[in-house]
């Protein structure tokens, strides 16, 4: 099989990988995010290297954080575009790379390519139609509609939509520089820190934080459910490995969709519909790998 790199380009840190798949990774590279310059030019070495040890490398697929442009027809197709993140908004990730090692490149939102990696090796191989949710440093979501990637204007940006917000029960403002109480200004990891005052994964099972929280995730996928009528929802990232979380929000989803989606898949199989990465961890960079073969 085809040597495949693969870059999850995450703003805190790059995990860059070589081989064909969840069996065969012949070897990963992590390093933090710094400029664009110094962590594109690591990624670059890394390949170099890798190219020397095991052979040509195929095609390299990098997913990445955005917001970003996955359109080829673009001008500015491969660049990150209007992030907060300092020194990379308008940063051309794509050009960097194919022209220093002169492979076809693919690249899409982070999210797109963990949904593209389920779909190839892990909990989304049976459908056509899914979410992949992440929850962690910021809340993002990549969708696949009958077998296609979603695009449209830029790509989907789940992490944003408005919430209902019940002030005199969360008087929490929220984080989002950009909207304040959006799903990712009140359910992301950071917010859950500044709400109570201590990380999120040092937060007990029992804490109130965590019914909190499927009750912002369960609203979230309730609107997901009947706008994009997904076959199945995968949750990532770090606050979903609360291993409370999961019977939380599937019974807080069936709740607050009050009977209106009549479907066995919610009403008789929640635990197969609303589940954890079948990549686990390894759901960025797999994706990554897989928008290398799409490039091919």
């Amino acid at each position: 099989m085809s040597l495949i790199g693969g870059i999850e380009a995450g703003g805190t840190k790059f995990v860059c990988a070589v081989g064909s798949g969840p069996n065969d990774i012949r070897a990963e590279h992590r390093f933090p995010t710094t400029t664009p310059e110094e962590t594109l030019a690591q990624a670059i070495a890394f390949f170099q290297a890798q190219e020397g040890e095991h052979g040509r490398i195929a095609a390299i697929g990098i997913a990445a954080f955005g917001p970003l442009d996955p359109n080829p027809a673009s001008p500015t197709f491969g660049y990150i575009t209007t992030t907060p993140k300092p020194g990379w908004a308008n940063a051309d990730v794509v050009g960097v790379i194919k022209t220093a090692l002169g492979v076809p490149v693919g690249f899409d939102t982070d999210v797109n390519g963990a949904a593209l990696g389920e779909h190839r090796w892990g909990a989304a191989q049976d459908v056509d139609t899914f979410i992949y949710l992440t929850i962690g440093t910021g809340v993002g979501g990549g969708v696949m509609v009958n077998g296609r990637l979603l695009h449209g204007l830029i790509h989907p940006e789940l992490g944003h939509i408005s919430l209902p917000h019940d002030w005199a029960q969360d008087p929490y403002k929220g984080r989002c520089p950009y909207h304040g109480d959006c799903l990712e200004g009140m359910a992301a990891g950071p917010a859950i820190g500044e709400r109570w005052g201590q990380p999120a994964f040092e937060l007990p099972a029992d804490h109130p934080a965590w019914e909190l929280e499927a009750h912002y995730l369960a609203l979230a996928l309730r609107s997901y459910i009947c706008t994009l009528s997904p076959q199945r929802i995968i949750m990532g990232g770090g606050v979903m490995e609360q291993p409370q979380l999961f019977p939380l929000l599937r019974q807080k989803t069936i709740d607050y969709l009050a009977g209106y989606v009549q479907s066995p898949a919610i009403l008789e199989r929640i635990d197969s519909y609303i589940v954890p990465p079948g990549l686990g961890n390894q759901a960025g960079v797999l994706g990554a790998m897989a928008l290398g073969m799409a490039a091919l």
